[in-house]
């Protein structure tokens, strides 16, 4: 009893330690107080930025950098030059940046920087400000940064912007000189080639000011809603003023990782209740391509809100706005910028895809550089779902997921894929990168249902957002969360899925019958190990499920489907074949299907399939296994 209890109470002590010490990962903050002067006309702005930045690192800075975003659209740009050289450039980018006039292109200058009142040297290289600390930043410690700085907003192109194809005048995304995150990896200062963000958490306090004709949406809570108007205290169309008079708009976000604001002269904005309490922000151009469709859209959002809320995990914020903008759809805290001309399906769409985002990145703030499959791919996988609830199942008979198992297939087949561990900057095509992040990634998931069962995936979603939001999650972060739920190992399914471009293809190798019996020889024909289910249809119209759980796993999954289900022995994975005893007579099969629940996402379905009228046999021998 002695020996028991002191091995419970070291084991209680591992779980309780590794899930404290998960959950206790440091990290840096930052608060912003930023004023702006905007010059409409001009497109230009003059900012004035006071950051007071905690070192919670074990480390001590002698070097910060910024991010300064719209230095990306210059002729001669990293962006300008990716977007010209790679193999198939992005239709929205293109030749575009190149063929600005200065007076379309975008800049952040930085004029003066001090740190608590000392001057520091700094150096612009390119998309980031390198800074030089006039006194180390010792771990613990907290110090201010005071910088003047101005800019330019480019000709619309890719996110940010003036003058959109929709006739936006100012989406206004990474906009200011933005400090990089420094995390337990160390710096993060990646050069803007239009690819993905990872950002420092931290509190905004944000004045604009600007002509007053126009209407602002932006994250965070405005503060002087009564001054303002523009819809901000009820409901209705937006004050309209004149030009030439400006208003400053004050807004305040605590615990984002970014600030957006979008103005347009021209706004209609409404409101909606949402889940919770939460209120429901929409901004819009009326016209006929629009109007419609954007009167129906607060309903579908608030009842999305209440959906990811219900399965995935309670929204943080007591806002969120829809914001007719950009150049497609684009994330950021409690807003997105979304294209506005779109049916209706269309735009419910993109609203709750990008605000899905406000899970998987605007909360849990993966390193979108380096997990981009974390971020896109999980929303693109919570979205489907909502999707299916809100639409029902149209155009997706068999799953939700139908479309992104198809385009995993498309690119296997064109041999261009490329390993989800490749930095979203370094993929050799945009339609590697968007298949490894956004498909792939969405792969990831529904397959791991098929690894772990639907139940225990489920689980562990809401589990790993409850325990990693604000924190920054890495790939194994979630990974372990699923192990623990599950009770399995899963760091193969990590390595062969993220880390690899191996690729699943399991198929009947021999069926053959032996007096009472019938012997099935399976083999894997791809690179990848899964376990395998196989169901068994009969004539008499029963059926059969044998599951063949991987030795690796140390560990099964739950029963999923009503029918029986026969556990067999592990599959050793360096073992190239795997045979079976079906206790029933070849004459009573009517046909076998291995992946009858089409989450396996196995490449060649043409062995997949057996019957006796299509197939060729041979006998091979069996082994037995356990009925549940």
């Amino acid at each position: 009893m002695k020996l028991f209890l002191t091995a419970f109470f070291f084991g209680s002590l591992l779980v309780v330690t590794g899930a404290y010490a998960q959950q206790q990962r440091w990290q840096q903050h930052a608060a912003y107080t930023m004023e702006i002067d905007m010059d409409a006309e001009k497109h230009q702005f003059a900012g004035n930025q006071q950051l007071v930045y905690t070192n919670n690192s074990p480390d001590t800075l002698n070097r910060v950098f910024y991010h300064l975003y719209f230095n990306a659209f210059q002729p001669g740009s990293m962006m300008d030059v990716r977007s010209r050289t790679i193999e198939d450039p992005d239709r929205r980018v293109g030749e575009r940046i190149f063929n600005l006039s200065p007076e379309e292109t975008g800049y952040l200058r930085v004029n003066s920087l001090e740190q608590d009142g000392k001057e520091v040297n700094f150096e612009e290289a390119g998309t980031i400000l390198e800074v030089v600390l006039a006194e180390p930043l010792l771990p613990g410690k907290s110090t201010a940064l005071k910088m003047g700085f101005n800019g330019q907003v480019p000709l619309q192109i890719r996110r940010s912007g003036r003058d959109s194809e929709e006739e936006i005048d100012f989406s206004m995304a990474q906009w200011y000189p933005k400090l990089a995150e420094y995390d337990y990896m160390g710096w993060h200062a990646n050069p803007y080639i239009a690819r993905e963000f990872h950002g420092v958490w931290g509190n905004f306090d944000v004045k604009i000011r600007m002509d007053s004709a126009y209407t602002i949406a932006a994250t965070g809570y405005l503060q002087n809603p009564h001054e303002i108007g523009h819809g901000y205290t009820g409901p209705g169309q937006p004050v309209k003023r004149p030009k030439g008079d400006k208003l400053t708009w004050h807004f305040k976000a605590e615990n984002v990782h970014d600030f957006v604001w979008a103005a347009d002269t021209d706004y209609t904005h409404t409101t909606a209740e949402g889940p919770d309490g939460l209120v429901l922000h929409f901004f819009y151009v009326e016209e006929t391509a629009t109007t419609t469709n954007w009167e129906q859209l607060p309903e579908y959002t608030a009842r999305a809100f209440e959906i990811m809320n219900s399965r995935f995990g309670k929204y943080p914020y007591e806002k969120y706005s829809v914001i007719q903008g950009g150049d497609g759809g684009m994330e950021y805290p409690m807003a997105t910028l979304i294209t506005g001309r779109r049916s209706l399906t269309s735009l419910v769409g993109v609203t709750v895809h990008e605000l899905v985002h406000s899970w998987y990145q605007m909360v849990l703030g993966t390193n979108e550089s380096l997990y981009p499959w974390m971020d896109e791919g999980f929303t693109s996988y919570a979205s489907a779902i909502v999707m299916r609830e809100l639409f029902g199942n149209r155009r997706q008979q068999y799953s939700p997921h139908a479309g992104s198992y198809a385009s995993y297939y498309n690119i296997v087949e064109s041999g261009k894929e490329e390993p989800m561990t490749t930095h979203a900057d370094h993929f050799k095509t945009n339609r590697a990168y968007s298949t490894a992040a956004y498909s792939k990634g969405a792969v990831f998931l529904a397959q791991l249902g098929y690894i772990i069962g639907e139940e225990n995936l489920q689980k562990g979603m809401k589990r790993y957002y409850e325990i990693w939001k604000f924190k920054h999650p890495n790939a194994n972060d979630f990974n372990r969360v699923m192990e623990k739920v599950a009770d399995m190992e899963l760091d193969w399914y990590l390595q062969y899925w993220v880390g690899s471009t191996k690729t699943i293809d399991y198929g009947f190798n021999s069926v053959y019958g032996t007096g009472e019996n019938t012997m099935v020889e399976l083999k894997r024909f791809g690179d990848m190990m899964m376990p395998v289910e196989v169901l068994v249809e009969y004539k008499d119209g029963s059926a059969e499920l044998f599951y063949i759980p991987l030795r690796i796993m140390r560990g099964e999954k739950p029963k999923e489907m009503e029918i029986d289900r026969v556990v067999l022995d592990d599959w050793p994975w360096v073992y190239p074949t795997y045979n079976f005893t079906i206790p029933r007579k070849t004459g009573e099969i009517e046909r076998m299907v291995i992946g009858p629940s089409g989450r396996l996402a196995d490449v060649q379905m043409k062995n997949n399939v057996f019957t006796f009228e299509t197939s060729p046999t041979t006998f091979s021998t069996g082994s037995n296994g356990k009925k549940q």
